[in-house]
């Protein structure tokens, strides 16, 4: 049921690997889907994702019981792309003790007085543990450099704001993810790749549907004003930072059950991929085990 290799592949983007968001449709699909009808897609893509649901649930019991590794989910994109709705639908089967979702909002002013990484580093997983950021530290290379007059409220000293701020950001979040990596965290990080066009429908679609206007904000509005500022600020930031510890996976995202079935085929993959074991009891607790199962079994 899952996809390809080589098809997932092509949403990776590899290091060294020269990015740009013009060559990845937001509607793009894997070469056989293009032979069906919508309706056989849709219908390929949701079994997609409820047998992937089923397998990550097993696979992230068994990374509960191994203990030694984490793993790190991050999801970047404009507004209405849908991270909410990928991550509820992507995440809904597996134990909830297991996994936790963190949502960064505007700093506060104790956030703002410490490094940029520190309130993300607060969140990180445990191991044994997923971690899903919807947003993430890469906000500070991606909203901060379309507005650097966020850059005040950080009270940064002189030196540190000077015309290479972003390359040394960069740097610093690869030295930060190879640190986590080399401590046994797999990293993965999805770019939800949602054109403008279908941002205005959604948009619109919140607009027109009272239950849906809590969704909306004057802001994004605003925020849509800088959409080639933006699509400038992931490409740089994607072609910097996807390496081989903590590769990008570009996913189309104007459709939604396409991109829900890629987005869990890539996460269950990864974790099955892990060298993950279920513990081994020491002698003397097996003993134990079975003088309990003989003592249960004698109250007749």
């Amino acid at each position: 049921m899952a996809m390809k290799k080589e098809t997932l592949d092509q949403l990776k983007i590899e290091h060294g690997e020269k990015f740009r968001i013009a060559d990845h449709s937001a509607r793009w699909l894997p070469p056989a889907a293009k032979e069906a009808t919508k309706e056989q897609r849709k219908l390929v893509a949701e079994q997609m994702l409820a047998q992937s649901k089923v397998e990550l649930a097993e696979a992230q019991e068994l990374l509960y019981a191994d203990g030694r590794h984490s793993v790190l989910i991050l999801f970047q994109a404009m507004d209405a792309a849908g991270k909410d709705g990928t991550i509820s639908h992507v995440m809904s089967g597996v134990n909830p003790q297991g996994c936790a979702v963190t949502s960064f909002k505007v700093p506060s002013s104790t956030e703002w007085s410490h490094n940029y990484l520190w309130r993300y580093s607060n969140a990180l997983p445990a191991r044994g543990m997923i971690g899903i950021f919807n947003r993430s530290y890469y906000e500070e290379v991606l909203v901060v450099k379309v507005h650097p007059e966020l850059l005040d409220k950080a009270d940064l000293p002189a030196s540190a704001r000077h015309k290479h701020i972003w390359t040394h950001r960069y740097e610093d979040i690869n030295n930060f993810e190879q640190h986590l990596a080399r401590n046994g965290t797999t990293i993965l990080k999805f770019f939800l790749n949602v054109s403008k066009e279908e941002q205005k429908a959604r948009f619109l679609e919140r607009l027109e549907t009272p239950e849906k206007n809590w969704k909306f904000s004057s802001g994004d509005i605003v925020e849509r004003g800088y959409w080639d500022d933006y699509m400038g600020a992931f490409e740089d930031a994607i072609n910097a930072t996807s390496t081989p510890w903590a590769p990008w996976y570009v996913i189309p995202a104007d459709r939604k059950w396409a991109m829900r079935a890629a987005v869990a085929d890539i996460i269950t993959t990864t974790v099955q991929g892990l060298d993950l074991e279920a513990p081994v009891l020491p002698p003397e607790e097996m003993a134990r085990l079975a003088e309990a199962k003989a003592t249960l079994l004698a109250e007749g």
